[in-house]
């Protein structure tokens, strides 16, 4: 959600934003099986009322989906949902990404926990998800060519 990374050219570059929202019954879980290896972000049922994940709503031309659909791993390891977003509008459907591959002792790297951090900052969500967030346990990427690749995009937003 971290516009800055969303737009790159790799990704999203007409990424526009809509506005920020929340899933009720859901809960957001980085036990996503990365092809990295890590745990990386998913919206996951509970259909409880108390649970709900915040999110930013953008908006992408088709182009931009597709790519942005091979940056994700779409078919392999996420299926697209569309999903009611609540917003303080109102509700409106919204595609998001959904986790099939799932291993629950997955932890995310800190660089991505950082993007999360910093994307839920940048598009002021609740002050308590965002130290729920930082709450969550990460690891470090052994890889440091991917590592810097992805901090960059903490020094551009």
């Amino acid at each position: 959600m971290l516009t800055s990374r969303l737009t790159d050219h790799e990704r999203a570059p007409s990424a526009v934003k809509i506005g920020v929202g929340h899933l009720i019954g859901r809960r957001l879980t980085f036990d996503k099986l990365s092809q990295d290896g890590s745990g990386k972000c998913d919206a996951e049922r509970t259909d409880s009322e108390s649970d709900c994940v915040y999110g930013v709503i953008f908006k992408i031309n088709s182009n931009d989906e597709e790519k942005l659909d091979k940056e994700e791993g779409l078919n392999e390891g996420y299926k697209k949902e569309t999903v009611p977003v609540s917003t303080n509008d109102g509700s409106i459907d919204a595609k998001t990404y959904i986790a099939t591959k799932k291993e629950a002792a997955l932890r995310p790297y800190r660089w991505y926990k950082a993007l999360t951090i910093a994307g839920a900052i940048e598009h002021n969500l609740p002050c308590n998800y965002i130290e729920w967030l930082r709450t969550i346990e990460a690891v470090e990427d052994p890889n440091i060519q991917r590592r810097e690749k992805n901090e960059k995009f903490l020094f551009a937003s």
